[in-house]
């Protein structure tokens, strides 16, 4: 075979090997989005941010970044886009890793009278929650009382999934519904009066759990 021949045919072999690769990954996509639901836009705080931070551009610019993640995974109230977050404050501090949810901004200015109230350590913090419609049985108004926050998480292969108290005797401050078509379905939006440590572990449970619920404390 000539010289120009054999160009040819590694051009050739190149071409199919490229057309292979990309079927590959295309498969995969497909494979995943039949998994967890399609790709969409998330944004996700790259270096963290203590609580207070006002988000002017500098600050969305650097510190927030949009990926593309399985719809099953992205938390209720996640934004799509950093602008969104321009002029906010930031409600709880905001690790480096985290999806940003609107629950963890308020507009400057905004009153936080609530902190006081809470003592010292605690901060109100909105967590979406699965069954809260228990605790409005016969009208009741669960508002002020103290709940444990239950959380039951994916199960590992072809386990179940493990349930375990992840925050207790923590104050309920509001109860709401979720806004429509927010996932997981049917969920609310608790505002609850949590420690440092109390909100970053709830923040990520809302990420990987299959439920977050509320407990009147001392239930048994």
């Amino acid at each position: 075979m000539s010289r120009r021949g054999r160009a040819i045919a590694f051009l050739l072999l190149a071409l199919a090997a490229a057309g292979a690769a990309a079927a590959i990954a295309e498969g995969y996509g497909s494979s995943v989005s039949r998994s967890y639901g399609p790709l969409r836009p998330v944004v996700v705080v790259e270096s963290a941010l203590p609580a207070g931070t006002r988000l002017g551009a500098p600050q969305v610019g650097d510190a927030l970044t949009v990926r593309r993640v399985p719809e099953r995974f992205v938390p209720p109230g996640s934004l799509a886009v950093p602008e969104e977050a321009t002029g906010m404050t930031a409600a709880a501090a905001l690790p480096a890793g985290s999806y940003l949810q609107a629950a963890l901004l308020r507009p400057p200015g905004r009153p936080g009278n609530s902190r006081s109230r809470l003592g010292r350590g605690r901060a109100p913090v909105e967590i979406a929650v699965s069954g809260s419609e228990a605790l409005l049985v016969d009208g009741a108004r669960p508002t002020g009382a103290k709940m444990d926050v239950i959380v039951t998480s994916e199960p590992a292969g072809a386990g179940v999934g493990r349930t375990y108290v992840a925050a207790r005797m923590v104050p309920l401050l509001s109860l709401r519904p979720g806004a429509e078509g927010a996932e997981p379905e049917g969920a609310s939006v608790a505002t609850l009066g949590l420690t440092h440590g109390q909100a970053l572990r709830l923040i990520a449970a809302e990420s990987f759990a299959r439920r977050v619920t509320l407990l009147p404390a001392g239930t048994r």
